[in-house]
């Protein structure tokens, strides 16, 4: 994942920086012309590393028993519920040694009945002094091994349940069916992939950045985020340096309920990287022709065009240039 080097920009509240620069006063000629005097102005530099907005919940679905499917019932792009049945295997394995495991443990619960019943005699002769206590001791220690026999047999019984509940494919989450990877008559294995389920409801934005972008940011806090070029709104996650230590991963969520952005979309994130000085102008000062970018700036009683470089993000209503005018330079206002 590579980490972006643009830098957006963003004015500072009223602390930040001075009142906006004066409409400075059109020179001979011009007067009937709005101009700009450019100033060098605080600006909030953000760091705007890009990533993939991929789903929280996203969950490939198998199984743990070997056998043929025999019915698939969801197609790709099919909405589906929580618990929804998607796929049925062939359990006629589990379903003979459920036969077998019910025949057990009416064996084992007859023993067990037996093993009592002989327990519950020798305790009355042992009263009576009828029995030793080595007879009553043997009575108590066949009760325990029945038991103990039930209780495994009970064990096995769940066992092969749990087993059996592997026969259907259930959606472990409301979402949609993004892949279909068997149909029927497959044979599958244990953890052979059968269909695979999303939920688009929300996205998690993950980035990296270095160490020291990574310091001042908290759980919680509410980012600017792009996504296809769309603008969206991230709540950060949170910020855990990566396995090889040189950089942070960064999570942002991003609510997606509505299903405005799709899965797998490229996406950046804006992170507050402190303050730097920098030269605005507004938008309408500027002045396109084809790929070029310029503003009219006043010399004395006239003005020329001059080409400059404009920063790829900016306000609604100021731009920044990155090169060609400086601080005390005049701009016409309206590209005229």
């Amino acid at each position: 994942m590579r980490v972006g080097m643009m830098v957006a920009v963003g004015l500072l509240g009223c602390g930040g920086r001075d009142a906006d620069p004066p409409i400075a006063a059109a020179p001979q000629g011009t007067s009937d012309v709005p101009a700009w005097t450019v100033r060098e102005t605080t600006i909030v530099a953000t760091f705007e590393p890009a990533g993939l907005a991929e789903p929280i919940e996203r969950s490939t679905l198998s199984t743990k028993l070997m056998g043929s499917i025999t019915v698939v019932l969801v197609r790709e792009g099919e909405r589906v519920h929580r618990g929804q049945l998607l796929a049925r295997i062939d359990s006629r394995d589990v379903d003979a040694k459920r036969a077998q495991v019910d025949a057990g443990i009416a064996a084992a619960e007859a023993m067990s009945q037996d093993a009592a019943t002989q327990a519950e005699r020798f305790r009355a002769l042992f009263a009576d002094s009828a029995a030793t206590q080595f007879q009553l001791d043997q009575a108590e220690t066949g009760l325990a091994r029945a038991n103990a026999g039930l209780q495994a047999a009970r064990a096995s019984a769940a066992e092969l349940d749990a087993m059996g509940a592997y026969a259907e494919v259930r959606a472990p989450f409301a979402g949609i069916v993004t892949q279909r990877f068997v149909d029927v008559g497959a044979f599958v294995a244990p953890g052979a992939p059968i269909v695979e389920v999303q939920n688009t409801v929300r996205l998690r934005v993950s980035v990296t950045v270095p160490p020291q972008v990574s310091a001042t940011l908290r759980h919680g806090m509410v980012l600017e985020a792009t996504i296809e070029g769309r603008p969206a709104r991230a709540i950060l996650e949170g910020a855990v340096p990566a396995p090889n230590g040189a950089v942070y991963t960064v999570n942002a969520i991003v609510e997606n309920a509505q299903g405005d952005f799709l899965p797998g979309s490229s996406a950046t994130i804006r992170i507050p990287d402190g303050t730097r000085s920098a030269i605005l102008v507004p938008t309408r000062a500027l002045v396109r022709e084809g790929d070029l970018t310029g503003v009219r700036v006043k010399t004395g009683a006239v003005s020329e065009l001059r080409w400059v470089k404009a920063a790829t993000q900016g306000t609604d209503t100021m731009i920044e240039i990155l090169s060609g005018v400086r601080a005390g330079d005049v701009v016409l206002l309206g590209g005229h």
